[in-house]
């Protein structure tokens, strides 16, 4: 089964979604033979890197395992390895790419520790700016970006094309 979902149109205004994915995003990246369309980057037998479609900042990505676990403890040695390993690597491609002056990185298990996807846990990996936070997301719930979706998946694909090559027996 191929899951497409269309990269986020409207490339100033982000929202988050009101309603419950019926399918879970990390999986059908997946098993998406399409991954320009799940915006995912880099995909492993462990783990996956994707945009997040509601970013908070221009290159806000995603790394999940590939197994449909809830909670770190859950996954194999070889899946935390490839989490950290891709983390790091993101890290490194969006400090070449964009130069931000800092990042946020984590994870939120739970509904109640702010986690969106409940049941399939991912790492955020958030580029920072001095001065790039504002009152948009607080007063209205709605985030602005100045780079469409798609323009920052073009920028960073060839720098995952890389890592694809380095981490080919992953």
């Amino acid at each position: 089964m191929d899951i497409l979902f269309t990269p986020w149109r409207y490339p100033y205004l982000t929202s988050p979604k009101s309603e419950k994915a019926e399918v879970c995003i990390f999986c059908a990246a997946a098993q998406s033979k399409r991954m320009r369309d799940t915006l995912t980057l880099y995909r492993s037998r462990q783990a996956l890197v994707m945009l997040n479609r509601f970013p908070y900042t221009n290159g806000h990505l995603m790394v999940a395992p590939i197994g449909h676990e809830a909670r770190l403890f859950d996954s194999s040695e070889d899946s935390l390895r490839a989490l950290i390993r891709l983390t790091a690597e993101s890290q490194r491609i969006l400090s070449d790419v964009y130069h931000p002056d800092g990042f946020n990185i984590g994870m939120n298990f739970g509904q109640v520790a702010g986690a969106g996807v409940l049941d399939h846990y991912h790492l955020h990996i958030v580029p920072r700016w001095s001065g790039d936070s504002n009152f948009m997301t607080v007063t209205a719930r709605t985030r602005l970006v100045p780079e469409e979706l798609t323009v920052t998946f073009d920028k960073l694909e060839p720098h995952f094309k890389k890592v694809r090559k380095d981490f080919a027996g992953s």
